[in-house]
């Protein structure tokens, strides 16, 4: 006598869909804020190009707005969904995965949006004011493959980080998630302290021009991997 069972991968490729259908119940959160946050930067960025007198280039980055948006979505994916699929009889890893496709194709969205809106820079010559907003000469110079991944990547990087940070606060309360942003606040104005007075700024300067985006684009990547790491880990004992 012989039972059927369901495939195990179906199962959990289903579960895993269905996290992704629970971050995207909210539409307007995921698709049209960001859609409207990089209009208005854009539209904003070209009137204030326009007030500019003369003819010399004029870059902003106001339109990065909606990427560091995606470091709230990052949270809200934690704080507002985690609960409701633990109620679903999700697992925590089959919740994580879910997340992360939908962070993945978010930033990939926004990665592609920043790409079309330098097509149209490129072609009306800054907005026929000489004004940039999505291509700026260093993302692009390694070439526009590498200028999507680099947008990919900190659209990526600004959600999981949001993640990790709701996470902590989900696993050790309020306080752990001030005590790492005053650490992480620390550890940055040391650095700047060891390099100004080390006169080290033009090393610096010059690591970042030899290493070109994609090098920093890469390294990005690697340290989005390990935080999401991380916060798996995190997560795995995060109460709800």
């Amino acid at each position: 006598m012989t039972t059927a069972t369901a495939p195990a991968p179906r199962g959990l490729r289903s579960r895993t869909l269905n996290v992704v259908r629970l971050q995207l119940i909210n539409t307007q959160s995921f698709v049209w804020v960001p859609l409207l946050i990089l209009a208005a930067a854009a539209v904003l960025s070209v009137l204030i190009f326009a007030m500019i007198p003369g003819d010399g280039v004029k870059t902003a980055g106001a339109a990065n707005a909606p990427l560091w948006y995606f470091m709230a979505l990052g949270v809200q994916a934690m704080t507002l969904s985690f609960p409701f699929s633990q109620a679903m009889s999700i697992t925590r890893r089959e919740f994580y995965v879910g997340t992360l496709i939908i962070g993945a194709i978010g930033a990939a969205m926004m990665a592609t949006l920043f790409l079309i809106l330098a097509g149209i820079e490129v072609l009306t010559d800054g907005y026929g004011v000489n004004g940039w907003v999505a291509h700026l000469d260093y993302l692009f110079e390694p070439g526009w493959a590498s200028a999507w991944l680099s947008y990919f990547t900190f659209t990526l990087f600004l959600y999981v980080l949001g993640f990790v940070m709701a996470t902590i606060w989900k696993r050790f309360g309020t306080f752990a998630v001030v005590a790492v942003g005053v650490a992480i606040g620390l550890a940055v104005l040391l650095a700047i302290f060891f390099v100004t007075r080390s006169g080290s700024w033009p090393d610096v300067i010059a690591w970042f021009v030899d290493i070109t985006a994609l090098g920093i684009t890469l390294v990005g990547l690697a340290v989005t991997a390990v935080l999401a790491v991380v916060g798996y880990a995190i997560l795995r004992r995060a109460t709800v």
